[in-house]
């Protein structure tokens, strides 16, 4: 086997042994793999020859990008690992059209620069954005922090290439906003974590770059009335908010403790805090004035003082400069350092509609000290869309303990007509929630798709569909 891989992309290009390490667990350390070998194929060629032989012989394919995933979608045994991050390349930018076209190996801050040379933005963006790539991005329909705006990344995507279970090549390049011809096969296997194909280039949407951003840390009276002032931001703004991200008083107090120089939001505590951006891409609002203040930062800062006016909001700090700007991101995206400082780590990543948020964190409140006294939620929220990061810091070891925690959460979940699953995807740690949870039907219809598209079962097994 490692003989044909290495006719096929080179035996510098094979890695076995100690040159897996870095591939052998996930950046949390929860999940492990266990391949036959990591091959790092440079073009769509070679990877279709990979999946070819890994049909052969009946050997599963697995597709590792930055290996920044929180499920385990790029776990396994005996398996060959497919990494795409030889296939790096960005083809093309398009300012016009407003494209980009790349592989699936580019990391997405690179993806980030290369449209902000063009004056444009790619807007899917998140903490791990210097290390994850688009191709996993795509993989698990990545949301991040400004959803709000722009959507998914399945929003972001117009057209993808992808290699079959087969060993196909689907040519889905499109460039299209509007195509009716059949069934939308790209956004089949945007979210299929490979469990479909292997997806290896696609088209990209781009937008325009705002000229200035106003970015502000907000305290409001409760999590209940900042959907309520969101609704009236968007209003004011013309729609311009994008990003609206909850951090509660426990986050912030962990993020104290274990952060060098972090401050706090306001001159004093508050329950619900709040971090707003707006941008805009109008010249006069973005243009400094003598103050050394942006138009857009002074209509910020009004439109906040009439809501404090109201009583809709109880405290704002408004970023002056680019620095402070930067702090209040650098406290929202050390999300994943402030959560996985405690053991043992249930965590949950849910979406229930905006209205119902409240509702959910209440309910969970009552729920947890009944089924682990002492264990102590943290959460943090891309509130504007919904999505509760759900983490609970257990007392108890006891991993039945943690699974009736994880009901109860997908019960209040569900009750509200939620997701147990946002933007993370499934993997294999959601497998369970699978199968007590999603329509029987719609498993059912997902299982003949993947028989008719991978009757062998090579492409990532064990991932997404319950067995």
């Amino acid at each position: 086997m490692i003989n044909k891989l290495a006719e096929i992309v080179g035996a510098q290009h094979v890695l076995t042994g100690s040159d897996i390490a870095r591939w052998r667990e996930d950046w949390m350390g929860q999940y492990h793999s266990n391949p036959i070998a990591v091959v790092r194929p440079a073009t769509t060629q070679e990877v279709s020859e990979i999946v070819v032989l890994g049909n052969e012989t009946m050997t599963p394919i697995v597709p590792v990008s930055g290996n920044t995933g929180l499920a385990g979608g790029a776990s396994g045994d005996g398996h060959i690992m497919i990494s795409m991050e030889r296939m790096n390349r960005i083809h093309d930018v398009r300012k016009d059209s407003r494209i980009a076209i790349v592989e699936a190996g580019v990391i997405l801050s690179d993806i980030h620069a290369a449209a902000d040379k063009e004056g444009l933005v790619f807007p899917l963006t998140f903490g791990a954005r210097g290390t994850a790539l688009i191709g996993g991005c795509m993989s698990t329909n990545a949301g991040g922090s400004n959803v709000v705006r722009y959507g998914n990344t399945r929003d972001l995507v117009l057209g993808v290439e992808v290699v079959l279970p087969t060993g196909e090549v689907a040519n889905l390049m499109s460039e299209l906003r509007k195509d009716n011809s059949g069934y939308n096969l790209k956004h089949l296997v945007i979210g299929a974590e490979g469990t479909l194909g292997l997806i290896t280039k696609a088209v990209l949407k781009l937008a325009p770059k705002p000229l200035a951003y106003a970015t502000a840390m907000v305290a409001a009276p409760s999590i209940g009335e900042s959907l309520q002032l969101l609704n009236k931001l968007q209003d004011a703004t013309g729609g311009a908010v994008e990003a609206f991200e909850f951090m509660p008083r426990a986050y912030i107090e962990r993020h104290l403790e274990i952060t060098n120089g972090a401050r706090e939001p306001f001159d004093q505590p508050y329950d619900v805090n709040i971090m707003v951006e707006i941008g805009t891409t109008i010249a006069a609002k973005a243009n400094v004035d003598d103050t050394g203040q942006t138009p857009l930062v002074s209509e910020f800062e009004e439109i906040l003082a009439g809501l404090f006016e109201t009583g809709a909001i109880l405290d704002a700090t408004v970023a002056q400069n680019d620095a402070q700007r930067k702090e209040m991101w650098s406290r929202r995206e050390a999300a994943a350092e402030v959560v996985l400082t405690h053991k043992p780590l249930i965590n949950h990543d849910i979406a229930v509609p905006l209205e119902k948020v409240a509702d959910f964190i209440l309910a969970m409140e009552k729920r947890l000290p009944q089924l682990d006294e002492g264990a102590k939620a943290m959460i943090v929220s891309h509130l504007g869309d919904g999505n509760v990061h759900y983490s609970v810091w257990g007392k108890s070891q006891d991993p039945q303990v943690h699974d009736a925690i994880t009901e109860a959460v997908e019960d209040e979940t569900l009750k509200l007509g939620g997701s147990f699953s946002a933007e993370h995807g499934i993997g294999v740690s959601k497998l369970s929630s699978m199968a007590r949870r999603k329509d029987p039907v719609s498993i059912a219809a997902m299982k003949a798709i993947k028989q008719a598209l991978d009757p062998n079962n090579i492409m990532n097994p064990g991932k997404v569909l319950p067995q």
